[in-house]
């Protein structure tokens, strides 16, 4: 079994997908705890609506860096976590927990890695590049975190067609169904000892 720890930063889409199909699909994990560094975040009201406990962790409220990354992977070993999913986290996650959890976190990316990846590609950002760049596809990428943004290993792709009107909004909510489905699917596939 699985004890997955969620990280994000905005409405939990992503977060909500996964609770929902390891419910429906009987995956063999459970969410254990939902952080996020926005106090106001989505994620933490509907981690709370399931009951699973909901932590506001944020840099700011710490001294210092080092403080910070101790006050989660405190968490992380008090929940005995064994995969971190990055699911609209909008922060770098620290070199200290990642060596901690080395080959144990995930996270969704809204492109085609390795395209449009690194720092400042995130959200709409993402979204509008590829259309500047005239891409005739795009699509979401799970992918397991190193210490580079975007960079480590790819686990799982799905790619659609970008139409010639396409506006950002309209690529963000055809890719947020993609990334709805792999995320949930990639967990699966660890889950099984397949990934």
């Amino acid at each position: 079994m699985l004890n997955i720890a969620v990280f994000a930063s905005g409405r939990g889409s992503n977060f909500e997908s996964l609770y929902r199909t390891i419910l429906k699909e009987n995956i063999s994990a459970r969410i254990v705890v939902v952080i996020s560094n926005n106090s106001q975040s989505g994620a933490l009201s509907l981690a709370r609506s399931f009951s699973i406990p909901a932590l506001h962790i944020s840099r700011r409220q710490f001294e210092s860096d080092e403080a910070f990354n101790g006050k989660i992977l405190e968490t992380l070993r008090a929940y005995n976590v064994t995969l971190i999913v990055l699911a609209g986290y909008m922060k770098k996650v620290s070199a200290a927990i990642i060596r901690e959890f080395r080959n144990r976190i995930i996270n969704i990316h809204p492109a085609l890695l390795p395209k449009f990846g690194g720092e400042g590609m995130y959200g709409i950002h993402v979204h509008k590049a590829v259309i500047q760049a005239k891409e005739k596809f795009s699509g979401a990428t799970v992918h397991v975190v190193d210490e580079v943004y975007d960079h480590g290993k790819v686990l799982l792709q799905d790619i659609l067609a970008v139409d010639d009107d396409e506006t950002p909004e309209s690529l963000a909510a055809k890719v947020l169904n993609i990334e709805h489905r792999i995320l949930p699917e990639a967990v699966k596939l660890i889950a099984d000892g397949k990934l």
